[in-house]
């Protein structure tokens, strides 16, 4: 019995018909890297890509100079329902066989910090190179072709595209999830992943800027520009890194980072100053410069206009010697210990990417092909692993598409 899927409103256009041993839908970085893999292995070897050209993401990662991986990128840098499940695909495409890939064809690259890598120049560059090694693989590649259709058939799967009718043995969907849907994020893939029998897990933005509202964000938002380095801790897990005030709420490196562990309801803790003794650090002030105005004092610590605010909101400004040790020290621990209550994250449009997606109970961790229709594939965004902010997601997509690509 075939299945289909079928995008709402659209209608199969059959103008030809296009043989191949494997289509992958998605010409990002895992669709990418899997039809290199396969093209390799002497299979022929069709991607489909939505938009007008592939590799958008990688072009506008990194401010324009791709994070293309981290060095220290290992399962515990990645968040799903099984934290095992990548693993396998990790262990057997790592960091190293990506940045030796990279040297292979000339591109220089700096490590920024914390083992996240970047090009020197343009992230164009490496977009050329997967389309270099496509080309070696004699991949096909059509840009601006949309997939109407989806079917079973019995030696593999015929999709109905506005290129007319491909049939192949495997489907790779490589299709991403939802994150910036300007780029041309849509959800086609979970709807492909349902229809197989497939589960999907609960989707939601991620590495995204948090928001505030009301009361909170009429106090904070006369800050919005300024930054400064922190630790943000929520659900367990803290990260370190820039917070940056907006216009909206808090964004940076390290609200990013936690934005993935955030749920509506709960509190984010901020450490404004952290690796610091703060309340040593206070008490020598107020022996050293006792006339000295608290807002005065925090402003040697802190952005100026934040010293002030927090000064207006909890602590009042006198001067030092007027303050109790008592005093100084809780003020210290509630600098390093401030509380924020979000109301939501800017969503899609900003997320860098999206939490949850395909089950992996019902993916193989060593093909990452469907248990439940043989032929069937999923790959780098669309599955339910997603990475830290820092290259993490990239060493994904490139360690599952080869992982697939070796398999179909």
């Amino acid at each position: 019995m075939s299945k289909s899927v079928a995008l709402q409103g659209q209608t199969p256009v059959a103008q030809s018909m296009i043989q191949c041993d494997v289509v992958i839908i998605g010409g990002g970085a895992a669709g990418l890297m899997c039809a290199i893999e396969a093209g390799r292995r002497g299979r022929r070897v069709l991607v489909i890509e939505r938009g007008d050209r592939v590799g958008k993401k990688i072009l506008v990662s990194g401010g324009g100079r791709c994070n293309f991986t981290n060095v220290h990128a290992t399962a515990d840098s990645f968040l799903s329902a099984n934290p095992h499940f990548c693993r396998s695909a990790l262990a057997r495409y790592t960091p190293g066989d990506f940045i030796a890939l990279v040297e292979r064809h000339g591109i220089a690259y700096h490590e920024k910090e914390l083992g996240q890598l970047f090009c020197d120049q343009s992230a164009r560059l490496i977009v050329n190179m997967l389309m270099d090694e496509c080309r070696q693989a004699d991949v096909r590649i059509e840009v601006g072709c949309i997939v109407t259709a989806v079917e079973r058939t019995v030696d593999g799967f015929a999709l109905e595209t506005s290129l007319g009718t491909v049939r192949a043995a495997a489907l790779v969907v490589a299709t991403g999830g939802l994150s910036i849907p300007k780029m041309g994020a849509t959800g086609f893939g979970y709807e492909i992943a349902k229809r197989f029998g497939h589960r999907v897990r609960e989707t939601r933005p991620a590495l995204a800027p948090l928001t505030l509202s009301g009361n909170a964000l009429a106090q904070y938002r006369d800050l919005s520009g300024i930054g400064l380095p922190v630790e943000a801790s929520c659900n367990g897990q803290r990260f370190a890194g820039g917070m940056l005030f907006t216009h909206r709420g808090l964004s940076g490196p390290a609200i990013l980072q936690i934005s993935s562990y955030w749920r509506p309801g709960h509190g984010v803790l901020v450490n404004l100053l952290p690796g610091m003794d703060v309340s040593g650090w206070l008490l020598d002030r107020q022996r050293s410069h006792p006339a000295v105005e608290l807002r005065t004092a925090l402003s040697e610590l802190l952005p100026r206009r934040l010293a002030q605010l927090l000064c207006d909101l909890t602590f009042a400004s006198r001067p030092l010697r007027q303050y109790r040790e008592t005093e100084l020290r809780a003020m210290a621990e509630r600098l390093q210990r401030w509380e924020f209550h979000p109301t939501g994250t800017e969503g899609y449009h900003t997320a860098e990417i999206t939490l949850g997606g395909v089950s992996t109970d019902e993916l193989s961790s060593t093909t990452m092909a469907s248990k439940k229709a043989p032929g069937l594939y999923f790959i780098g965004e669309v599955v339910d692993v997603t990475g830290h902010l820092g290259g993490f997601n990239f060493q994904w997509a490139w360690a599952s598409g080869h992982a697939a690509g070796q398999a179909v």
